[in-house]
């Protein structure tokens, strides 16, 4: 088969390797679409790479057919050769095949094509795990999520307002702003002519104080931010796009009762990760079927377009998620 190397010169290149070999507790996918995320950008530059006994190039999530199925799946799961799915990787999805654990794939929800279930297990299972899991966000509490045009974003804003919170979120123009207006957050800060931490201090007056951040930006705005939040919030720092260093008041931390955390979902046990899978098609899946929640796709481009794909990241110019297809020849 093939799949998407990255040579010397840190160039993605569509090249032959080996099929792979499932284990008895794995099924065989044929990969049709897979998500970008920011940290195939990472793995590709070398500082994010697969865990252990995964396959070593880039690719999170995916959705395809299963075309094999080994004994023990057989016996742990439902799913047949035919059946059209969707799954959450170490590693491995920038690919023909991948061999997945039969608790790490999911049913697609109805009515979603190949592509835009391509989108949701790596975002969806970030979200679901920040906002509600670390977070504990509740219907009625207020939800910061800044970078409103990141892929995660797009998913994370719907989510968090259809299970009934108020959402803020920040972006860097008004253009990006109204493009994102879709999404549904409540308030959208232009972070490039307003003090983002002033405007959560104005809305926590107005009895708007944040209870859970879903952070990956942080840097200098975490720090200046952090004291604002509503007593016992949860501010889930999730990457550091803004910078690695901030400085944080201890006395509203300490008199808040404020929570700090870092999260993050690729060093999970795959018996967390199992468990998280679960939930979402237990509980957001029902969502995705109403129409509650809609997965955003900005652009789909062929695998072979990889460099064009992460670019778009790297400009910050997709609004959503971005998925690349896989052909097969026949």
């Amino acid at each position: 088969m093939k799949a998407m190397l990255v040579n010397s010169n840190g160039k993605p290149i569509w090249s032959k390797v080996d099929d792979p070999i499932i284990k008895p507790d794995e099924l065989l996918i044929k990969i049709y679409a897979v998500g970008v995320n920011r940290a195939d950008l990472l793995q590709r530059q070398g500082k994010y790479p697969s865990p252990e006994g995964c396959p070593p190039w880039m690719g999170l999530e995916i959705a395809g057919e299963v075309v094999q199925i080994g004994s023990k799946a057989k016996e742990k799961s439902t799913f047949k050769i035919g059946d059209t799915v969707c799954a959450l990787l170490g590693g491995g999805g920038y690919a023909e095949y991948v061999a997945v654990k039969y608790d790490m794939l999911m049913p697609i929800p109805k009515g979603l094509s190949l592509e835009q279930a391509a989108a949701l297990p790596e975002a969806y299972a970030t979200s679901y795990l920040n906002l509600f899991i670390e977070g504990h966000l509740e219907k009625g509490q207020t939800a910061f999520i800044p970078a409103g045009a990141s892929g995660l974003a797009s998913v994370a804003i719907p989510m968090a307002k259809a299970f009934g919170a108020r959402v803020i979120t920040s972006v860097l123009s008004d253009e990006i702003a109204e493009n994102i207006k879709h999404l549904g957050a409540d308030l959208i800060i232009n972070s490039t002519t307003q003090n983002t931490a002033k405007v959560l201090a104005d809305q926590a007056e107005k009895g708007y104080a944040v209870n859970v951040a879903m952070d990956c930006l942080s840097g200098e705005m975490l720090g200046k931010s952090f004291s604002f939040m509503a007593r016992g919030g949860y501010w889930i720092v999730i990457s550091t796009l803004a910078g690695i260093e901030t400085n944080i008041e201890l006395r509203p931390l300490l008199t808040k009762g404020l929570h700090l955390v870092g999260s993050m979902l690729r060093n999970r046990t795959p018996e967390f990760k199992a468990k998280l899978l679960s939930m979402l098609v237990e509980n957001v899946w029902p969502k995705i079927e109403d129409g509650a929640i809609k997965p955003t796709v900005y652009k789909v481009l062929p695998i072979e377009k990889t460099e064009e794909a992460h670019n778009l990241l790297l400009e910050g110019k997709s609004i959503g998620k971005v998925v690349l297809t896989v052909s097969h020849e026949k």
